[in-house]
């Protein structure tokens, strides 16, 4: 009887151990998986919030860019200096379709420039039929973008 008891008790304090081996383990595992998620959320918010100010810089100076050349034939060399640094920054951190966007965009604000100079009505008639809307699909690939960034979030 003694043997048996020894056996039963050293097997009973064996398992207690590990029962509190894998709690700990388990308990630790969650909260380092929690904290990497809350690290991973934060991360998110942060580059979101600075793709937000790159991009609505951008769409700033393609505008005025873009009103820039479809009223003269001289290119605004200080704006598209500015414009083209910041699609630099896009190719860094931007996803492709961002990016090929951006650049059509500053393709056309270039083609643009050597057009003829829109009169005003010109320009209305542009802005009444939408095709003075150059950043439409440049917005609709950023919008597409921030969704990618949350969806693989959750």
């Amino acid at each position: 009887m003694g043997t048996a008891s020894v056996d039963a008790s050293i097997i009973s304090g064996l398992a207690a151990l590990m029962g509190a081996a894998v709690g700990g383990l388990t308990s630790g595992l969650a909260n380092w998986l929690n904290h990497r998620s809350q690290l991973r959320a934060q991360w998110l918010l942060h580059e979101k919030s600075r793709r937000q100010i790159l991009y609505a810089e951008f769409i700033e100076d393609a505008s005025k860019c873009y009103i820039d050349a479809l009223q003269h034939g001289e290119g605004d060399i200080p704006g598209l200096i500015g414009l083209y640094a910041k699609l630099s920054r896009m190719r860094a951190v931007s996803s492709a379709p961002v990016v090929q966007r951006a650049d059509e965009v500053a393709r056309k604000i270039l083609d643009t420039y050597l057009e003829p100079d829109k009169s005003f009505v010109e320009l209305r008639e542009m802005a009444i039929d939408g095709t003075i809307d150059l950043l439409q699909g440049f917005s609709a690939a950023c919008h597409h973008e921030f969704d990618e960034m949350w969806a693989g979030q959750f």
